[in-house]
């Protein structure tokens, strides 16, 4: 029943994505805690991953949103796009325009004279590829577009609905759902942005809290990366009745008793 339905596809999606980028993130990271070097021929391809899918994360918010006032309003005739059967479109869409902001990055990216891309060892950071002004500029006004023009999709969807609300006497509860489903992707949308307080939030500690130097990276980058892509998905998923209880299937524990020597009612 899954696959029958747009909305679930590109949950699947987001589900995919989340786990390239905490995959990419999580072995960027141990290569810089472990100080480990490499040339940047090796390198460049995981913080190209780890970028597309960080820049992915809010297309498919807005996307999970858009699907949901489409489901609203055009409940009998489904834009082509958004019909189960042709929702790779819209995915194939999001990976496109997610890789044009690293790719136009990668471009801008000029290593220093010393640096020779295929052998000379250099620590994996995005501050290795990514040392110039201008490329800094972009970055921080890519990003900002990316999450503003999400934040605004998200909001319009919502007030949509929401008077699509007030107006529907039938149906009432379907329209509801749909409403608090637009709210929840705003707050999914949060828990990302927390990943841009990540260097305000190592300040303070520094100022405000004694503990070890090599330790602040680490809670760091769990609290406000691994954390929120952790619980985005998982509050989305506990909160749908029919992904709630396809997992309560899978778990061992969660699934119902038989007890075998209940005699079935005739």
């Amino acid at each position: 029943q899954f696959f029958d339905s747009s909305r679930y596809i590109l949950f699947a999606y987001m589900l995919v994505n989340d786990t390239l980028q905490l995959f990419s993130s999580v072995l960027l990271f141990l290569f810089v805690m472990g100080s480990v070097n490499f040339a940047i021929v090796f390198c460049a391809p995981l913080l190209f991953m780890s970028a597309v899918t960080f820049q992915n994360t809010p297309l498919i918010l807005a996307a999970m949103s858009l699907e949901r006032y489409v489901a609203i309003f055009y409940p009998l005739h489904r834009p082509l796009p958004w019909r189960p059967e042709r929702i790779w479109v819209i995915i194939l869409s999001l990976w496109i325009v997610s890789c044009i902001p690293p790719m136009v990055d990668f471009i801008l990216m000029r290593p220093k004279a010393d640096v020779n891309v295929l052998t000379t060892p250099v620590l994996c950071k995005v501050t290795v590829l990514n040392s110039s002004p201008v490329q800094t500029l972009f970055k921080v006004v890519t990003n900002g577009l990316f999450f503003a023009l999400v934040a605004v999709v998200i909001l319009f969807t919502y007030i949509r609905i929401l008077l699509e609300t007030r107006k529907m006497r039938q149906d009432r509860v379907s329209v509801s759902k749909a409403l608090h489903t637009v709210v929840l992707h705003g707050f999914q949308l949060l828990l990302s942005l927390t990943a841009f307080t990540s260097p305000v939030t190592e300040s303070l500690i520094v100022l405000h809290v004694s503990w070890l130097q090599e330790h602040i990276p680490f809670i760091n980058y769990f609290s406000f990366v691994l954390l929120p892509r952790f619980l985005s998905p998982l509050i989305y998923g506990l909160r749908d009745e029919s992904l709630r209880n396809h997992m309560k299937r899978a778990i061992p524990c969660c699934r119902p008793r038989i007890d075998p020597h209940k005699q079935p009612k005739s």
